[in-house]
């Protein structure tokens, strides 16, 4: 399979982005994994890199972007982070994608029965953990569907899958409000920046579609939210 070329990043859009996620995913799902000569694609991205997305997701062993978009060499930068949280340092690497490297989608990419959050749904307090934990406090709070105090917790899956999603939007905003330079390249349509689900359970990655940010007009909703 041929690499990402600066030519084939360059009139990639971000709607193409994401469907070249989709059809990946379905492979993926259908265990039809495209034959790739990864030493070939190696020696033909040592000199440079255009990547076509952005994926920021858990640190989840079972989630891995590369392998549930049946992506190779050079085709997504990959973020991880336990509770795919947006912090400073995510932000600069997100600029770092689109601004300088070319990225034209932005993925934040949660999972089900995802261990970071059932912890802070739990209030697990453990050494540098606790902080991390602390940052998914907001989607928990959000989240009033079910209000028993006995059903909040890590044990409740609906519960869980509940903060997983509002964490995810939560993070899809936060990457629009917290970096102006991401904030412009929306507006002026140059990437895109969407949020998904991975079901652990089928594999299929579900896209937050409707809530998705492509241009001025979704920047105005996402702020109006």
């Amino acid at each position: 399979m041929i690499v990402q070329t600066i030519e084939t990043q360059t009139s990639t859009t971000p709607q193409l982005a994401l469907a070249y996620l989709r059809e990946g995913n379905i492979r993926f799902v259908n265990n039809l994994k495209t034959n790739r000569d990864l030493l070939m694609q190696a020696n033909q991205t040592r000199d440079g890199q255009w990547p076509f997305a952005t994926v920021l997701s858990c640190i989840d062993s079972r989630t891995s972007a590369e392998l549930i978009f049946d992506q190779g060499l050079g085709d997504i930068f990959s973020i991880r982070i336990a509770g795919n949280i947006v912090n400073t340092d995510i932000l600069g690497s997100m600029e770092f994608a689109c601004n300088l490297a070319g990225s034209k989608l932005l993925v934040v990419l949660g999972h089900t029965s995802c261990g970071a959050i059932k912890g802070a749904c739990d209030h697990v307090e453990m050494g540098n953990l606790t902080e991390l934990l602390a940052k998914l406090q907001p989607a928990i709070y959000q989240e009033r569907t079910i209000l028993d105090a006995a059903q909040r917790t890590s044990k409740n899956r609906e519960f869980v899958e509940n903060v997983a999603r509002i964490n995810v939007l939560r993070s899809v905003k936060a990457v629009v409000e917290r970096s102006f330079i991401l904030e412009q390249m929306v507006e002026d349509q140059k990437i895109g920046v969407i949020g998904a689900i991975h079901n652990l359970d089928t594999g299929v990655v579900d896209f937050y579609e409707s809530d998705g940010v492509f241009n001025k007009a979704d920047v105005q909703r996402l702020r109006g939210a």
